[in-house]
């Protein structure tokens, strides 16, 4: 593994979630750039549970099916780790080190600080972004650091080695989602402006605040897809199904609408939603109180749950901020065979990111 930030060529990106699997390549053409080949398959149930692989096997069978039946020709992969399952922060540390003593300021200051289990059980890197000048003004260099337990990231470069892949990284799913978003971001928000990025995933929710692309603050809520669905099929006494396009199908009821005696659904709907929002309405809050804070201009939605009709609109009301789907075969301006729906859109934001480092 080259690293959480390290790069790769001709390969694929490969995203692994509790209830489906994303296999996307690109490929450059010029300037441009064209999407090769996009995948998906159910995720049987039991193979990744929290974010951990489970059945490294049968992970490595899925990916070895998906590829053949697809004809997708690729020796090399990127894979993400969900990020309630990686620590990451972001530094400030003096710019005079050079890179030997920056490493060893990071292995053995920082990680005694940031890990919250010892170093010896983490895989850990980093990367500079940029200088700028403290409160004693003091040229100081800005570092992200990242760090998953070994056995976590073990168990995704099993399932890949076992597929006949070469993992050339193992990143954090934030980083690539944000790798996908990165030009459009650059030209929607100026370095005074910050955006939330909400990847509305299967079992949980990650919110990143985000300045001038990079992460200034980072939290996972536990709400997610499944919750939704659970709650909506309760509440409609039907049985819980385990359908990765559920989302997709449901739209967001007027909150006067699910308040009707005969809407118990969409009024199970609204509280999870109510949930949600106000989670996300904390993490601003917090943002916002941090000494060097910026005005958060916009929410952007993403993940299989930002599917959902209406969503945009009512976390827009609830919240008092602007927000949008993401679209980014849009916004990497992709040349494609073949259309993809405007619904599925916002859940390939991760796997296309992490092909962008194998294109």
């Amino acid at each position: 593994m080259t690293g959480f930030f390290g790069g790769g060529s001709q390969g694929v990106g490969i995203e692994l979630t509790p209830l489906r699997m994303q296999v996307a390549q690109l490929e450059k053409r010029g300037a441009s750039l064209r999407l090769k080949a996009l995948a998906a398959a159910e995720m049987p149930e039991g193979l990744i549970q929290d974010g951990q692989v489970v059945d490294r096997d049968g992970v490595a069978e899925l990916i070895k099916n998906v590829m053949q039946e697809q004809k997708i020709k690729a020796k090399r992969a990127a894979l993400a780790i969900p990020s309630h399952r990686a620590v990451t922060r972001l530094v400030k540390l003096p710019a005079e080190l050079d890179d030997m003593e920056l490493r060893e300021n990071i292995e053995n200051e920082q990680a005694a600080l940031f890990l919250p289990y010892p170093r010896e059980e983490a895989d850990l890197d980093f990367q500079k972004l940029g200088l700028s000048r403290g409160e004693d003004d003091q040229e100081q260099v800005e570092v992200l650091l990242a760090a998953t337990r070994k056995e976590t990231t073990d168990g995704y470069l099993e399932a890949a080695q076992k597929a006949g892949l070469t993992v050339r990284s193992v990143e954090i799913t934030s980083f690539a989602l944000l790798r996908a978003l990165r030009e459009q971001m650059r030209q929607t928000f100026t370095d005074r402006e910050a955006a939330a990025v909400v990847d509305i995933g299967y079992d949980n929710t990650e919110i990143n605040i985000v300045v001038d692309g990079i992460p200034h603050f980072a939290r996972d809520v536990p709400i997610g897809v499944l919750e939704m669905q659970n709650a909506v099929s309760r509440a409609a006494s039907m049985p819980v199904s385990r359908n990765p396009n559920w989302a997709q199908t449901m739209t967001v009821p007027e909150e006067g609408d699910a308040t009707m005696p005969t809407n118990r659904p969409g009024m199970a709907l609204i509280r999870v939603l109510q949930e949600l929002g106000d989670e996300l309405r904390r993490s601003i809050d917090f943002y916002r109180d941090q000494p060097d804070a910026v005005e958060v201009v916009q929410i952007l939605l993403a993940g299989p749950g930002a599917a959902m009709g209406g969503l945009d609109e009512y976390m827009s009301n609830r919240l008092g901020i602007a927000a949008s789907c993401i679209d980014p075969v849009r916004t990497l301006n992709l040349e494609v065979a073949q259309e993809i729906p405007p619904a599925e859109r916002s859940g390939l934001g991760v796997v296309l990111g992490l092909a962008l480092r194998e294109a």
